[in-house]
């Protein structure tokens, strides 16, 4: 017990610097201290005090800022597909002459668009040419004749076959009215046939510009897939 009560009430000593001689620790922590005193300079103690500012952004800023962008992404969108076609088609804010299909100015799904009302993305070739089987056969609105359900898949390249799993003919002989099948995942709408065989078609996407096209091709550049019954 009284190496323990010794032990406890002794300071503890060092050699304090630049001294000969021991002392009590507070003392050293005093000179410690010292040596590394630090002058403040006037001018930086009399540097000014400066409070940060906030913002707050409003419900109508943030709407504003929406709006800016969805204008800044069509603007982007239309360059763009101007840059990638020759004519008025490319341009999403003019309807191409010929072109009847009714959702030729909405987004497509490149861009975020979503499904038309026959379940095909809006501008591509198969819901233009799903759009012109149901004209032909007198239906313009709601309810649809012909749509994915009942008609073909998403996807062109798979027209073909499903066209005679239905038991719906097809020849290599175009017929006005048809669809023209390209085995490039491609489908296009037979407008006409020349005197020299040749075939008129229309279509949308060819080039993958989501747009409205004519042109002149040869019989046997396609299969044609007839009107469905």
């Amino acid at each position: 017990m009284p190496a323990i009560v010794g032990t406890v009430a002794l300071p503890a000593y060092a050699i304090i610097p630049g001294g000969d001689e021991f002392g009590a620790s507070g003392a050293f922590s005093l000179s410690v201290a010292e040596a590394q005193d630090v002058t403040v300079g006037a001018l930086a103690s009399g540097a000014p005090i400066v409070s940060d500012g906030y913002a707050v952004t409003t419900k109508a800023s943030i709407e504003e800022a929406r709006l800016a962008a969805e204008e800044a992404e069509r603007a982007q969108w239309a360059s763009e597909l101007a840059s990638r076609g020759g004519g008025s088609y490319a341009l999403y804010t003019v309807r191409a002459e010929g072109d009847d299909y009714p959702w030729w100015d909405q987004l497509p799904d490149d861009y975020g668009g979503g499904l038309s009302p026959l379940r095909y993305y809006y501008r591509e070739c198969v819901d233009f040419v799903a759009w012109r089987l149901n004209r032909d056969a007198g239906v313009t609105s709601a309810p649809w004749k012909w749509d994915w359900s009942n008609l073909a898949s998403g996807s062109a390249y798979a027209w073909a076959d499903e066209w005679v799993s239905h038991g719906w003919p097809t020849s290599s002989t175009p017929v006005v009215g048809a669809v023209a099948w390209f085995p490039y995942n491609h489908v296009a709408y037979v407008q006409s046939i020349n005197a020299d065989g040749s075939v008129n078609i229309e279509e949308y996407n060819q080039n993958s510009d989501h747009s409205y096209h004519q042109r002149t091709i040869p019989a046997g550049d396609a299969l044609y897939l007839y009107p469905p019954a």
